[in-house]
């Protein structure tokens, strides 16, 4: 579908693609084999600013998350383009354009009940409830278009992984591995994560100062020191993606040298899988704040903006959303 305004053309200094990070793995034969590494494109504008955005997707996603939305009009990575900003988009190692892996895994046939179905998107990207054979029910106040074509385009922007992918600590040390060589390559800038790749940001800062700030979109995993555990969550039930992610203390400290903001989208209260992480993410901010931080909650509903999903940055109010970022990226002195 395209866009009834036709935006100004864009003009782009540079624009171009690459790996980063990953292994190779020697085979008894002599040969070798490179693998889990991360793929980033990246768009150039003419004079960017200082820091760019590297953007890194949720579960089951890809940089698409980050490109044309679902109805066809420009996403984050064209919108802060044009704001000025280099702009990255990453596939995380083991998805997408970075899929060759070092430790496989068997990706189900779509028969198999292994496989996620349409259905769980749409309930886990909260566009409204969907029970088969049911139709699908958006959210009277849903910031998603309700038309057919977008809800397909949504449902075929799921990408499997190409390699074993769990909530453990082996997992995040080999994400934020891959990110942090990026990091070590492009210099500072902004990390903007989306749901399950918020657990590989933060493992990403802490172990690069080149991190200059964090924004997450919904993250479901968070860090704590380990030796102040935050307290049991009192919305039940508690999932593996909920449990908190225990590092040294020396570790959590460098959560503190940067400034960092959670978001959260609409229909969130009374959402079983959703208020935990809401809670999660408030202890998470108290944390880093009691020891000398920067973070803080947004919540869209309180900023004026009704009906977000849990991919804000590609609802119809994407524009907004946009304009909340960059108004904190300007009080955080990164827009220069």
């Amino acid at each position: 579908m395209e866009n009834t305004l036709i935006p100004d053309p864009l003009i782009i200094a540079k624009r171009g693609s690459f790996a980063f990070g990953g292994a190779v793995v020697g085979r008894p034969d002599g040969h070798t084999l490179h693998g889990d590494h991360g793929y980033a494109q990246y768009n150039i504008p003419v004079g960017p600013k200082k820091h760019p955005l590297v953007f890194w997707h949720g579960l089951s996603q890809s940089a698409k998350t980050w490109e044309t939305t679902p109805d066809g009009r420009e996403g984050f990575d064209d919108i802060f383009l044009r704001r000025g900003f280099s702009v990255y988009l990453i596939d995380q190692p083991r998805r997408g354009r970075a899929a060759q892996g070092t430790i496989g895994t068997m990706i189900p046939d779509a028969s198999s009940e292994e496989l996620l179905p349409d259905a769980f998107y749409f309930n886990a990207f909260r566009l409204g409830t969907w029970a088969p054979p049911e139709a699908p029910q958006y959210f009277p106040n849903v910031s998603f278009p309700s038309d057919r074509r977008s809800l397909e385009q949504f449902l075929r922007q799921v990408v499997p992984n190409t390699g074993l992918e769990g909530f453990d600590a082996l997992t995040r040390e080999l994400q934020s591995n891959a990110a942090s060589a990026l990091f070590d390559e492009i210099g500072p800038a902004v990390l903007v994560t989306h749901s399950n790749g918020g657990q590989y940001g933060w493992r990403t800062a802490m172990k690069n100062g080149r991190v200059a700030a964090i924004v997450s979109y919904e993250p479901s995993t968070f860090a704590f020191p380990e030796s102040d555990p935050p307290a049991a969550i009192t919305y039940p039930p508690e999932a593996i993606e909920n449990e908190p992610d225990l590092v040294s203390d020396e570790q959590f400290l460098g959560l503190t040298k940067m400034p960092i903001q959670i978001v959260f989208g609409d229909n969130i209260r009374g959402d079983r899988g959703y208020e935990p992480y809401v809670e999660r993410a408030e202890q998470f901010i108290a944390a880093i704040n009691a020891r000398g931080g920067d973070a803080e909650v947004l919540h869209l509903p309180e900023a004026g903006l009704v009906g977000n999903t849990h991919f804000p940055f590609a609802d119809s109010n994407n524009l907004q959303v946009a304009d909340l970022l960059s108004a904190w990226l300007a009080r955080k002195c990164l827009d220069h």
